[in-house]
């Protein structure tokens, strides 16, 4: 390493390559692994006194009557549970008569690799999106994505859990006969619990690289959060110039957004 002429260690190898963890020979390497394996096995173990603590919390009723719109037309909440004892449900944010483009980046982000619920229903919980639309704004929109077709429309609903303003939240249901009841909610960075993209940044040497982390010295510069969200003509997110939620760009007929055909928020 050298100090460069402004007084600033340079952390560059001699192919001018950000800086990089130090060298080491594989059994230094294994010790410092196993000495950080203790911090991670006692992290886990509080993870799981904390989700002992969520099967002990109290339970509140809601509306099992309140009706959603979805694929087949109305529907009760009760009904969603098709006959299972819990439900869980995330909450999609939805920014109204707005493109797909312009649909929200985190709810993409956290919805994205729990869309398919199989091993839910294995364990007996159902599982569905609500978003605050008309459904028919919803429906191309979760064609477009190749989602299932568990998405509904909380447009007409006034009961606070089912369409108040927490959306980007994930609810989990409970069913005795035909009474609802509220058991728990996740949002903000709890619902990263379902970004599994972050989990594996965060595995990895450089992490997330966003400005709040703390990295070594040296380390390229993060972004802000929400380098995820939009995705520029180039495929590079971190500043929006007319592009769309990252994994939009994946579906078929997803093609680049013209200037002045969006209305950004």
């Amino acid at each position: 390493m050298t100090t460069t002429h402004e007084g600033h260690t340079d952390h560059t190898d001699r192919t001018g390559a950000a800086a990089v963890p130090p060298v080491v020979d594989r059994a230094a390497w294994q010790a410092a692994r196993d000495e950080l394996l203790v911090r991670e096995k006692a992290h886990t173990h509080e993870g799981d006194a904390i989700a002992a603590a969520r099967r002990r919390l109290p339970m509140t009723e809601v509306d099992a009557g309140a009706t959603v719109v979805g694929p087949d037309g109305p529907t009760t909440l009760l009904d969603l549970f098709e006959g299972r004892e819990e439900l869980i449900v995330y909450k999609h944010m939805w920014h109204l008569g707005q493109p797909f483009e312009n649909q929200c980046e985190g709810c993409t982000l956290t919805y994205w690799a729990a869309h398919n619920p199989a091993y839910l229903t294995a364990r007996g919980v159902s599982f569905a999106v609500f978003a605050k639309a008309p459904y028919a704004e919803l429906a191309p929109f979760v064609e477009f994505m190749g989602y299932p077709q568990h998405w509904y429309s909380v447009f007409d609903v006034d009961d606070d859990v089912v369409s108040g303003d927490d959306f980007g939240t994930w609810m989990c249901f409970l069913r005795a006969r035909d009474r609802v009841f509220l058991t728990n909610s996740v949002t903000g960075r709890g619902a990263e619990a379902t970004m599994p993209a972050l989990s594996l940044l965060d595995m990895t040497a450089r992490g997330r690289l966003e400005a709040w982390q703390d990295s070594p010295e040296g380390w390229p510069e993060g972004k802000v959060p929400g380098w995820f969200w939009r995705a520029g003509e180039d495929g590079v997110g971190n500043s929006w110039t007319g592009g769309r939620p990252a994994i939009q760009w994946t579906r078929p007929g997803a093609t680049p957004v013209a200037p002045g055909e969006h209305h950004h928020h």
